[in-house]
This record gives structure tokens, sequence and C-alpha cells, in this order.
């Protein structure tokens, strides 16, 4: 694999880091700013809303730029949105630097996955954007337990402050590896919205929505589930946070492995087992042991649905692809945003911390029928071209 793609991983590890950190200090950023978690959880909200509307808003603006130029300047932005929820005073300005720094993450991955997939041959495509996924499920291996840890000891600030620094080593990476390949290659913007005329990129949209946002509906409160249910420790939080982002990196592997040999059977498996997991996440997570287990898989299931997404996104616009593929993106946060929100809601209705988990499982098997949906509508598309084929030489030999 190229070199190249070691620098889509290392702005990948920043982004992750900064995105999921934010559950391990969560109980601390709200008792700093006088809130409840359910509004701090807005936190996580409200980033996954930023990713909505920055993904395709800054695709478009940058559809005359080069990709490098273009990566650099996310990477930017995210270290300056990071540097200001390290220092705002009010919760409202970490709110606000919470979005500033959202506002990259979207653009950075969609116009990522297709630098990634225009790196290697087409039978790797898949393989590729797991890798560069990597850097994602690394930083939960390592940014997010560290920054968890390094909150709970010497505060959250300083967890954004070392968050903001790995924005600026990304930007170096970016510099430094991706290579300069000018302009994208399709810079009218009405190529790139054609693309959503095809209901198959919707449905992608739609499971993808689903589908993921089944696993943040679970790890956004996944610290005050496993203190207050499982009874694990506040300084426990930093491993089982190793334990899920151990089996999001083997998730990805095994994702982005068996996507680019049968796609939509690898993402039928993930989403049907996926909702199955968080199903039984409700009862599991009153036993220490049984709730380490379910976490990991979580983990594992939720990521390997993400290569296989984005792939099926790329094939189905692929005339103009990068529009879409950020659309993609900001799809996976609404998802984490409508999970976030609908988890707040069963807590704060007196339901308790395992709530969200039904309210996963839910979400990720009606991605799993939608899944199944656009299975059968492209199934029905392709005998219409093969059977005509030999219709021609039949009706020439006379």
């Amino acid at each position: 694999m190229p070199i190249a793609l070691l620098a889509l991983a290392i702005g990948a590890f920043g982004i992750g880091t900064t995105e999921f950190v934010i559950m391990g200090v969560l109980p601390e950023v709200a008792a700093d700013f006088g809130v409840s978690i359910p509004t701090a959880g807005w936190l996580v909200s409200g980033y996954a809303l930023g990713v909505v509307l920055g993904a395709p808003l800054l695709t478009v603006l940058g559809t005359r730029v080069s990709r490098k130029k273009m990566l650099m300047s996310l990477m930017g932005l995210f270290v300056v949105g990071n540097a200001l929820s390290a220092f705002a005073p009010t919760f409202g300005l970490m709110l606000t630097g919470r979005v500033i720094a959202s506002l990259a993450h979207g653009a950075f991955f969609g116009i990522g996955s297709v630098v990634a997939a225009n790196l290697v041959a087409p039978h790797k495509k898949a393989s590729a954007i797991s890798l560069m996924f990597m850097g994602l499920t690394v930083a939960n291996i390592v940014g997010v337990p560290l920054g968890t840890y390094v909150g709970q000891a010497a505060g959250w600030r300083v967890t954004f402050v070392l968050v903001a620094a790995l924005g600026v080593v990304g930007l170096l990476g970016v510099a430094r590896l991706i290579p300069e390949t000018g302009r994208p290659e399709s810079p009218d913007v009405r190529a790139e919205f054609a693309a959503f005329r095809n209901v198959q990129v919707w449905l992608a949209l739609a499971m993808t929505v689903l589908g993921y946002g089944g696993v943040f509906a679970a790890i956004t409160y996944i610290t005050p589930m496993m203190t207050e249910v499982a009874g694990y420790s506040a300084g426990a939080v930093t491993w089982l946070l190793v334990l899920f982002g151990a089996g999001m990196f083997l998730g990805n592997l095994v994702g982005g492995r068996f996507a680019d040999r049968a796609l939509m059977p690898m993402l039928f498996t993930a989403l049907g087992a996926l909702s199955l997991t968080l199903l039984l996440f409700t009862a599991t997570a009153h036993h220490k042991v049984l709730a380490a287990l379910t976490l990991t898989l979580v983990g594992a299931l939720g990521f390997a649905t993400v290569p296989p997404l984005q792939k099926w996104v790329l094939d189905q616009a692929s005339a103009a692809p990068t529009l879409a593929s950020a659309a993609n993106i900001g799809a996976f946060n609404l998802g984490n945003a409508l999970a976030a929100w609908l988890g707040g809601v069963v807590i704060s209705a007196g339901l308790g911390y395992t709530a969200p988990n039904w309210i996963g499982a839910l979400l990720s098997g009606t991605a799993l029928l939608l899944s199944i949906l656009a299975a059968s509508l492209d199934r029905r598309s392709r005998p219409a071209v093969t059977e005509r084929a030999p219709e021609a030489p039949v009706a020439a030999r006379p």
C-alpha cells in the first residue's frame, strides 16, 4: 500500500481521538460546567451535527482547489476548534469549539476516501479505505484511552490541548506525504450533485445513519453505564475504551478485507450481529466481564460496517464520488447525533443507563432491512442489462 495512506491515517487518528474522547471525560466536563449528563451529551450531538453540515459544505467549497491543499486546510480548522474547546470558559463556547472542529471531520474523511481509493488498484479500494480509517480505530486504542486518563488525572482541558497538538501532527503529515494531484478531476459541482439522483445513494446514506448510529446510542453514555451499572471504577473506563478500540481495529480490517470480496454479505452479517449484540448489551451490562466482552464486540461489529458502507456509496456514485463520499461521512455523524439524542431522551425518561442499548439495536436492525432492500434493487437492475446483450447477434443472423 502507498505510504501516502499513512498521512491519511495520521489525520484520522487526530480526528478519531477528538470525536470519541469526549465520552471518556463527559462526567468531568458536565461537573465543571454545572450541567447534567444528558445536557453534556450535546457535545457529542453538536459535534456530529457539525460533521453533517460541514461535510457537503466544505467539500463543495473545495472543489476548485487540490485535494492536498483542502486536506491541509481542514486539519488547520480542526486545530483551531480543539484549541477553543480546551480554553472555553463556558459550556456554550465549548460546544462552539466542538462544532468548529467537527466541520473538518466529514470533508476530511470524504475527500480522504477518494484519495485513498485512487491510490490503489480497483480491487483494493475497500482495503485502502479501511487503512485510512485504521487511524481512527488506533485512536480508540491509544488516543482515546490516554486522553481519558489525562482528563481524569489532570483535567479535561489538558486532554483537548493534546488533541489540538495531534491535529498539528496530522497537518504536517498531509503536507509531507500526500502527493500533489492538482485540481479534482470533476470540479463541476452540478456533476457532484447529480450522483444524488440515484436512489441507491440515498439508501446507502440511510443505512449509514441507522447502522453506525446504533453504535453511538450505546457508546455515548458508556462511562455512566460502566460505572453505575456494571460497577467499574472511573479509572477502569480507560481500559474499557482500549477494548472498544481494539474491537474497532479488528472490525475495520475484517470489514475492509471481506467487503472487497463480498460487499453486501459482509454488510448483512455485520449489521445483523450488531443489532443482536446491542440488544444483549442491555442484560450483559450488569456483569463486569460480560459487559467488557460485549463492548468489544460492539466496537468490532460497528466498525466492520464502515468500509463496506463507504465503498457502496463510492460504487453507486462512481461518476462523481467526492460529494457523495463526504455526505456519507456526514451520514455516519447524523446517526451519531440521532443516537446520542435518543439515548439522552430514554435516560432522562428514567429508563436507566442501559436503555440506549435497545435504541441502538432498533437502529441497526432497521439498517439491516434497508441493506437487504438495496441489494434486492441492485440485483433487479443487473439482469435488465445482461439479458439484452445476446439479443443483437440473434437478431442479426438473418
